[in-house]
């Protein structure tokens, strides 16, 4: 559910996790470079199905590597000069791929291949020289990414008059991460509003609402460092676009008013796009359910936000805690406006959530009853810097995500930081008034 100033309701099923990644799903890849090279390489060697693999990759590496660059000297031509002239649509897509990146500001950017993948329809549709590969993207985005990010996608290449052209982008997606191909350049054309160190992304014709989310951004970036100890600079990128498969399939649950998710934070990362992240975030993009992005609240942009803020810290924190100070920071931006209040919110989770809990709610519980959940965690967290200060709440967040790694060592920082364990922290929750 979606909460509003004016009617907030208990619980943040609204939400999810600053950690969530989506949901594999047949949507468009485009993109297309790596390291060094020329399109004459490709061409020279290029040629029959006997071609080695070093001498493939580096083919393929040339082509993408011309992309890139055509991305970041805006030239067209270039970049859609290993595009198979025989097919207008794709042609037409990449096009639309090439203007929409262009709108990004990369400040690096390179694609190189990663890995074959099999796809037996492309060898029987383009030849059985026919090569589909896994891609990475590595970039970084100015003003906006501290470093650089990495991402894969899909492409399949044949060889056509003795060079190798790009013949498909859709055809290992299932193969590919969660989120990594649906980034918001790879749909359809876009419009990019820069506000400060606030980016918003939303579909061409929407230009207009654009600027109006750019505006409640920036006033929801400035309630988040008021209540937040630890430095953020603000940089964010909110993407609030028409189509559902943008980072995620999350939106899909549900039709109109019954999609439950407004909005999430989607984790970026430097390095394998796939399986267990072993390396600290890089940060986060704010994704937007496309039902709801032209009513969006400042305060479903604080909680996000939040995240956004947290998350490069490390991932270690527990659910509720997590969950627990976008609440905290969420609510208490709501009572800077003398007009709004929490109290039916902090009525329900006290009459309501509190009676019943037994832990500090992990997984399980938000899986269980989120609305019970996220009203549990955030009084958790009220009941820390009641305790312990706001800095002394945000300590306790930041060992826990740096050095969380087992029961033992989480029991032992909780102790450390309250002089309680998590059974004798719940029972102090419990019995906080507020």
């Amino acid at each position: 559910m979606r909460m509003q100033r004016g009617r907030l309701l208990a619980g943040a099923a609204a939400l999810v996790l600053a950690s969530t990644t989506g949901i594999v799903v047949a949507a468009r890849l485009d993109h297309g470079s790596a390291p060094g090279g020329t399109a004459a390489a490709s061409k020279a060697t290029a040629g029959s199905q006997g071609i080695s693999g070093n001498a493939r990759k580096a083919a393929l590496d040339a082509i993408l590597a011309q992309r890139a660059t055509a991305v970041l000297k805006g030239d067209p031509k270039k970049f859609l000069a290993s595009v198979d002239p025989k097919q207008p649509k794709l042609v037409a897509e990449q096009r639309v791929l090439f203007g929409n990146l262009r709108q990004f500001q990369f400040s690096t950017l390179r694609y190189f291949v990663a890995d074959e993948r099999s796809a037996p329809q492309m060898e029987e549709k383009y030849g059985k020289n026919a090569f589909s590969t896994r891609v990475m993207m590595r970039y970084q985005l100015a003003g906006l990414d501290p470093k650089q990010v990495q991402t894969d996608l899909g492409y399949t290449f044949a060889v056509r008059d003795g060079r190798w052209i790009l013949v498909a982008d859709d055809a290992i997606e299932e193969t590919l991460s969660d989120d990594g191909h649906r980034q918001a350049w790879d749909f359809q054309p876009v419009t990019v509003i820069r506000r400060g160190k606030v980016v918003v992304v939303v579909d061409k014709t929407e230009a207009a609402l654009g600027k109006k989310i750019a505006g409640v951004s920036q006033t929801a970036v400035s309630a988040v460092r008021r209540h937040w100890p630890r430095p953020w600079d603000g940089a964010v990128m909110v993407v609030a676009m028409s189509d559902p498969h943008v980072m995620s399939l999350l939106w899909t649950t549900g039709t109109g008013t019954g999609w439950t998710i407004a909005a999430k934070a989607v984790t970026l990362y430097d390095g394998e796009p796939l399986g267990v992240k072993a390396v600290v975030p890089v940060g986060s993009r704010i994704v937007i359910n496309p039902a709801v992005r032209k009513d969006l609240d400042e305060d479903l942009l604080v909680h996000e936000m939040t995240h956004v803020a947290t998350v490069p810290i490390g991932v270690r924190t527990p659910i509720w805690l997590v969950e627990g100070v976008a609440e905290y920071v969420r609510c208490r931006s709501i009572e800077d406006d003398p007009h709004w209040t929490v109290d039916p919110y902090r009525k329900t989770v006290k009459a309501k959530y509190l009676p019943s809990m037994k832990v500090l709610p992990g997984e399980p519980e938000f899986d269980a009853n989120g609305d019970r959940s996220y009203g549990q965690a955030w009084w958790a967290t009220e009941y820390l810097v009641s305790a312990e200060g706001v800095k002394g709440m945000a300590s306790l967040y930041t060992e826990l995500a740096l050095r969380s790694t087992s029961p033992a060592s989480y029991a032992a920082i909780i102790k450390k930081h309250t002089s309680k364990t998590p059974a004798e922290l719940v029972a102090a929750v419990k019995k906080f008034k507020g």
